[in-house]
């Protein structure tokens, strides 16, 4: 009986990890989204949210969102993680859930961070929300189709083991990058105030849209059952570090013009 015990237990972790991993960036992700944010803030809007986070730096502060799954009265934000959309829809076109989404989320978080009659632990809740839904909107599986759930029940092995499309774009390629959070922000790509300024440019529904057509090539790129390997991180992990780096870039933004 113990021996059965045993072989089951590796299973049900296997299982456990794959719920708890459904639409999110990784940790490193996020943090690095945060990291980068941090680099394009003025100096009032630092002020203002050192204040408010007590001197937590938003990379630290980027998992909150996720850490919150496992508390049931949290449950309701699940949906604020991501959109789902067909591939030939944009985010207009796209039928809404009536329960929420990433974009409503993001929404959400800039009204009670921009209302001054917000109570102090509302703007801490959704200032946290915000840097991570703003990480999630760049990561291309979270703008996905509903009938896999975002690239979750899209089964590929990467090196071998069992994974999924969505997995593979939030976890697997950062994570066989072997570098820190610290080290990839660090080593985003030197851009000209002209190109930050074009990557700045827009809405939130501007930026799923055009996330949602990097979401197309992802689901290309893979037929169900691949082994991924060597060749689809060097194919692919660039447009992981843009994505990451947009991210970034458009979370600044949205929190300058929150606080500037």
């Amino acid at each position: 009986m113990k021996i059965k015990l045993l072989l089951l237990i590796p299973f049900l972790l296997m299982m456990t990890s794959s719920s708890d991993e459904t639409y999110f960036w990784g940790q490193n992700g996020h943090r690095v989204t945060g990291k980068i944010a941090e680099k394009h803030l003025t100096r009032k809007t630092k002020k203002c949210i050192d204040k408010i986070l007590k001197g937590q730096s938003l990379a630290f502060v980027s998992t909150y969102a996720d850490e919150i799954k496992s508390d049931r009265k949290y449950r309701d934000y699940n949906v604020w993680h991501y959109v789902n959309m067909d591939l030939d829809q944009t985010y207009e076109q796209a039928e809404k859930n009536p329960q929420g989404d990433l974009v409503q989320g993001i929404e959400k978080c800039i009204a009670v961070l921009k209302d001054d009659n917000s109570a102090d632990e509302d703007k801490v809740f959704h200032l946290k929300m915000l840097v991570h839904l703003v990480g999630d909107l760049h990561q291309p599986m979270h703008i996905g189709r509903k009938e896999d759930k975002g690239g979750n029940d899209v089964q590929v092995q990467w090196f071998g083991n069992g994974s999924n499309l969505h997995r593979v774009w939030d976890t697997n390629m950062i994570a066989d990058w072997n570098m820190s959070y610290i080290e990839l922000a660090e080593n985003a790509d030197d851009l000209s105030k002209k190109q930050i300024e074009f990557i700045e440019e827009g809405s939130v529904v501007d930026w799923v849209n055009e996330v949602h057509e990097v979401t197309k090539e992802v689901y290309k790129s893979v037929k169900v059952g691949e082994n991924l390997r060597y060749n689809y991180s060097y194919d692919h992990f660039g447009t992981v570090r843009t994505q990451l780096q947009k991210g970034g870039i458009r979370l600044a933004k949205v929190l300058n013009d929150i606080y500037d």
